[in-house]
């Protein structure tokens, strides 16, 4: 199997940690016009929050997360990290998994319904239970996000947890 060189493998892994940043940033960005939408006084300003959060997410927070999986990909698949060889891999894939899933399935669409509610109904969207309820699933959705987007960022620097045992390693203890 072709592995990268070490120069090789630092522009991947230099391209990674940029779209980790990029994903991060613009999720705490969709927070913050989130926490802002929250008391909002003017229609036009309501749905211009609303639509900024749509643009983030379509234009920074999904390239990005999917520019991140694919470099982490390559990076298991090109380097001596492997897929399966480390327990801090193992959680930063799971946890990954977990956040492009949420976000696909979830955030992603109570932002959109969020942004077309409050493009029809003003400051009425504050009365509609189901803006309500969506304007606050992005609201905590992505402040969850940015935790473990952290999370993931702090296990790659730190890289508890240390390498899982080999089979030799395995047949040893238990002998």
């Amino acid at each position: 199997m072709l592995k990268l060189n070490v120069k090789q493998k630092n522009w991947l892994l230099s391209a990674h940690i940029s779209f980790a940043a990029l994903w991060t940033g613009a999720v705490l960005s969709m927070f913050l016009l989130s926490f802002k939408n929250t008391n909002s006084t003017n229609a036009q300003a309501l749905y211009a929050l609303n639509l900024a959060i749509n643009l983030l997410d379509d234009y920074i927070v999904i390239p990005s997360a999917i520019g991140s999986v694919l470099t982490a990909t390559f990076l298991c698949w090109m380097t001596n990290y492997g897929f399966t060889k480390f327990y801090w891999v193992i959680t930063k894939w799971i946890v990954t998994t977990g956040l492009v899933v949420f976000g696909t399935f979830w955030l992603f669409p109570w932002g959109n319904v969020a942004e077309n509610i409050s493009s029809k109904e003003g400051l009425q969207s504050f009365h509609n239970s189901i803006y309500s309820f969506d304007s606050q699933g992005v609201l905590i959705g992505t402040i969850i996000q940015v935790v473990f987007l952290i999370f993931v960022i702090g296990i790659s620097v730190l890289k508890p947890w240390g390498r899982r045992p080999t089979k030799e390693q395995e047949k040893v203890i238990a002998d």
